[in-house]
């Protein structure tokens, strides 16, 4: 069975899919089977949600102050299930007073997306993401329509780049946490035309550096 909690740069993550509609010509799926201290990642069939809530039993959490909806699958390919997740750890680790009487947010939950969940489930999911998670984070990859199509080869053509930035600009009217990221093995000039696309949105940038890990 493969790693359904897993750890990865001293954070915790959850797969819960391998389904993913694009095809990053980045993508760290292509270089092996697992990434940080995971096993394996690939599942032999999608896990139960028996199998996810026996999963999150069985990890500790302590230490960690936020878990990410991240595996070697797209998140919102399996929307019920990551709302569930989000629910159960809402109950599980709730929000709290510590010893001294100061509050704690309990565990934060963080989902990293490509952005296109609308198309994947064909309607409006930003309001329901916004209240699963804490932060949503979206890959952004490319500047513009064609050179997106080009490096992350999404099964729904060029209109995915427009649906991605619509799924962003949604999730700002439901939370301030939501931000763009793009790889730095795009290039400088690649990266500063996509500060320029998110700037335009009113959402913040991450530049993160690529692993082949």
């Amino acid at each position: 069975m493969a790693d359904i909690v897993y750890c990865y740069n001293d954070e915790v993550y959850f797969n819960l899919t391998n389904k993913c509609p694009c095809n990053c010509t980045f993508c760290i799926r292509n270089n092996g089977d697992s990434v940080g201290e995971a096993k394996t990642l690939w599942f032999d069939k999608e896990p139960t949600m028996e199998e996810i809530y026996k999963a999150i039993d069985a990890f500790d959490f302590s230490g960690y102050k936020e878990a990410v909806f991240c595996g070697y699958g797209e998140p919102t390919m399996a929307l019920d299930k990551l709302i569930a997740v989000s629910e159960y750890m809402r109950r599980k680790y709730p929000a709290h007073l510590d010893r001294d009487g100061n509050p704690c947010a309990g565990i934060k939950l963080r989902l990293n997306t490509n952005g296109l969940g609308d198309l994947i489930n064909k309607r409006s999911i930003a309001k329901e993401v916004c209240s699963a998670v804490d932060v949503v984070s979206i890959s952004l990859n490319m500047p513009d329509a064609k050179s997106y199509n080009e490096v992350v080869r999404p099964a729904y053509g060029e209109k995915a780049f427009d649906a991605m930035l619509k799924f962003a600009a949604d999730c700002k009217k439901y939370t301030e946490n939501v931000k763009f990221t793009v790889v730095d093995c795009i290039g400088e000039e690649n990266i500063e035309k996509s500060r320029k696309v998110a700037e335009k949105l009113g959402i913040p940038l991450r530049v993160r550096e690529y692993t082949a890990e």
